[in-house]
């Protein structure tokens, strides 16, 4: 089988830009990870774009490379790609509709091994994902379009509609910090600031059904009333009595929503004193998934190929946390 891996950030997607540091660096650790998972399998031929500034950065031996030069067309390289294999795997954000695109290009004769276009639209727009959750009782943060809102008195926190990661999203403690964020270009949701546990879930999904892998602690500083992420600790908890009772039910309760869900997805959260609410769901590898087979010793990629036909086995052979740091 002929793979084509496209992690957008590091296979050319800014190839007519600056590479943004942070994003590289973590799309850089998701790229390896996934290689390594496939390398530990037969029969299967990966073929990855890479972006020709990060040549000499990545492990390619037994991999076909296709270098991304500024003259390139990202878009039109990845679906001419894709049409010579069998399947291809996107990484991509969400921001400008890029994953959304880049599902709806793949053919019924390619086999997307992410979640399509139709549940993308919901969970890369914010807004549509709160309203999801609401509409299906799950326990989100109360959400309002910031050009339709007023300032009051408390601590915010705006983000981009579709924005991914920390570099959209903005604190608000007074007046003049929300009138200044009124004229900030492009749409954003505000929500309250809450203060508690930032964790995230990395699971596995097929037809409205979801496996729990691994629960996750995220580590921020924030700068310049911005949050940026320096850490994450991958199977932080492994107490199994709350996996069952708190996060695998909602995975399970995220999985009867949004049926459309398929393989790979990580879902955030914040978990306060009062409760666990759900931040964003990113239908797609997240950084904590470059910790998963060193923490568990499940390989993510084989199990999102057993989904074509199967359930996947996602038994554990071992269960230890690891450390990731992000270089700010």
């Amino acid at each position: 089988m002929k793979v084509l891996i496209f992690e957008y950030i590091t296979g050319g997607g800014f190839n007519k830009r600056v590479l943004p540091d942070t994003l590289a660096q973590e799309g850089m650790l998701m790229l390896q990870a996934l290689l390594d998972n496939f390398s530990k399998l037969s029969d299967i031929k990966p073929i990855v774009m890479l972006d020709s500034r990060l040549t000499g950065r990545l492990c390619t031996e037994h991999i076909d490379v296709e270098i991304i030069n500024p003259r390139h067309d990202s878009h039109e390289e990845f679906l001419r790609l894709a049409t010579q294999c069998d399947a291809v795997w996107p990484i991509a954000p969400e921001f400008d509709e890029i994953l959304k695109t880049l599902c709806q290009m793949i053919t019924p004769s390619t086999l997307l091994l992410t979640s399509p276009a139709s549940v993308v639209a919901i969970t890369g727009n914010k807004w549509l994902t709160y309203q999801h959750l609401i509409k299906h009782h799950i326990a989100t943060v109360s959400t309002q379009l910031l050009h339709y809102s007023d300032f009051y008195r408390g601590d915010w926190i705006i983000k981009a509609l579709d924005g991914a990661g920390c570099s959209d999203s903005y604190l608000i403690t007074d007046q003049q910090d929300f009138d200044n964020a009124l004229n900030l270009a492009g749409k954003f949701i505000i929500q309250p600031h809450l203060q508690g546990k930032k964790t995230s879930l990395s699971c596995l999904f097929k037809q409205g059904t979801a496996w729990l892998l691994s629960v996750n602690l995220q580590r921020f500083n924030i700068i310049n009333k911005q949050y940026q992420l320096v850490e994450i600790i991958v199977n932080h908890n492994q107490n199994q009595d709350l996996y069952q009772d708190l996060y695998q039910g909602l995975a399970d309760d995220i999985a009867r929503a949004l049926p459309d869900l398929w393989g790979y997805v990580g879902i955030d959260l914040i978990e306060t004193a009062e409760q666990t609410f759900v931040l964003e769901i990113n239908p797609r590898l997240t950084t904590s998934f470059a910790g998963i087979y060193a923490a568990l010793g499940i390989n993510v990629a084989e199990q999102v190929l057993r989904l074509l036909k199967s359930a996947p086995d996602v038994k554990t052979i071992y269960n230890k946390s690891i450390n990731i740091k992000i270089n700010q």
